[in-house]
């Protein structure tokens, strides 16, 4: 089992290096760095200096190679760099030190601030976003599609696979204009929720925040509709076919009760697919949620990197990609792990 995990963190490392590059190089060709960063105004000395800041005057392959040591956890630095990039991590070594630290995503263009300051200020608003989404989705849509199942052509069955393909036509930016209408605008009154809000209150006196779930509500459910409608999809193929096969036919000849045979037995060897479904969707709304956080006012990830591309401030949104191929990549991961536990075949 060690060796299997040892196996695909090579291949993530892989294929987080060839996102570092198809990022890098992505963003090389949208406008002047050193003209957005000090505007329409400022002097020829001003911005030589911002170029020769961002490695702007190096040749393009020594940036990449500046850019791959500043987000790699493992690098050289020396001790100028450490005081003025602020890194933070482990340093072994003399003026030239190993570092072993939290990759430098640089400084955004219009606030100065570290970019990776930036988005994990922003990150807990959108995993709390993706986990109320994804626990919606799975508590929902398993038994869904369990009793679509074991119903099958019953009006369950019909209203089960009608609903889900509603679900996964709507696209989550229309679903999320009206929710956001119809339950905290029209139906305020009765909901008590409203079309936006943070995911804390910010007392106007001490500045001290306040935790507010309510506003979690409105744009959990419209992020976890999707997923929703898949998993039931999924649950109900799935248990389908694993109903189909001797064993579970076995166990009712031994007396199993219904609700054994069904949840303890045949729900358990349906849930591999449902599993890939559950893991690459809590990525992608990790990584996803932009234009739901949007439009419901919700400070993640999503709107910071939507703000910033209103603003051109490309550290950001570089930082942003990075962030979400990041998690794409552990949830990848833990699907692998997930798998060789409900099914011990694929580690061999």
């Amino acid at each position: 089992m060690i060796q299997y995990i040892l196996k695909k963190i090579g291949y993530s490392i892989l294929v987080m290096a060839g996102v570092v590059m198809l990022v890098f190089f992505l963003f090389q060709g949208f406008g002047d760095p050193s003209r957005l960063i000090m505007g329409q105004t400022g002097d020829k000395k001003t911005q030589e200096n911002i170029r020769k800041e961002l490695y702007l005057d190096q040749p393009k392959w020594k940036q990449f190679v500046l850019y791959i040591n500043d987000v790699s956890p493992i690098a050289i630095h020396n001790k100028e760099e450490i005081a003025s990039k602020g890194l933070k991590g482990i340093f072994i070594g003399g003026e030239k030190k190993l570092a072993f630290k939290i990759p430098y995503l640089r400084r955004s263009y219009q606030t100065k601030r570290n970019v990776g300051s930036i988005l994990m200020e922003a990150l807990p608003g959108t995993i709390l976003l993706t986990i109320a989404a994804m626990a919606f989705a799975v508590a929902a849509g398993i038994p869904l599609g369990v009793v679509a199942a074991v119903r099958q052509n019953s009006w369950l069955d019909t209203t089960a696979i009608f609903s889900s393909i509603v679900g996964i036509s709507a696209p989550s930016f229309f679903m999320g204009i009206i929710i956001a209408y119809v339950f905290g605008f029209v139906l305020t009154k009765y909901t008590g929720l409203h079309i936006t809000g943070n995911w804390f209150d910010i007392d106007p006196v001490t500045g001290h925040r306040t935790l507010t779930l309510k506003n979690l509500i409105l744009p959990a459910l419209t992020l976890g509709i999707r997923p929703l409608a898949i998993i039931t999809q999924l649950t109900r193929s799935s248990m389908l076919d694993v109903l189909d096969q001797d064993y579970i036919r076995t166990a009712y000849a031994k007396g199993l009760k219904k609700r054994a045979v069904i949840w303890k037995h045949a729900l358990k060897n349906a849930l591999n697919p449902v599993i890939t479904a559950v893991t690459g969707w809590f990525a992608e709304l990790l990584a996803g949620a932009f234009f739901v956080e949007y439009i419901f006012g919700w400070q993640g990830i999503g709107k910071v990197t939507v703000d910033a591309l209103d603003k051109l401030d490309y550290p950001v949104v570089m930082g942003s990609v990075l962030i979400s191929a990041a998690f794409f990549v552990l949830m990848n991961i833990v699907a692998d792990v997930l798998y060789g536990v409900f099914d011990p075949r694929v580690r061999r």
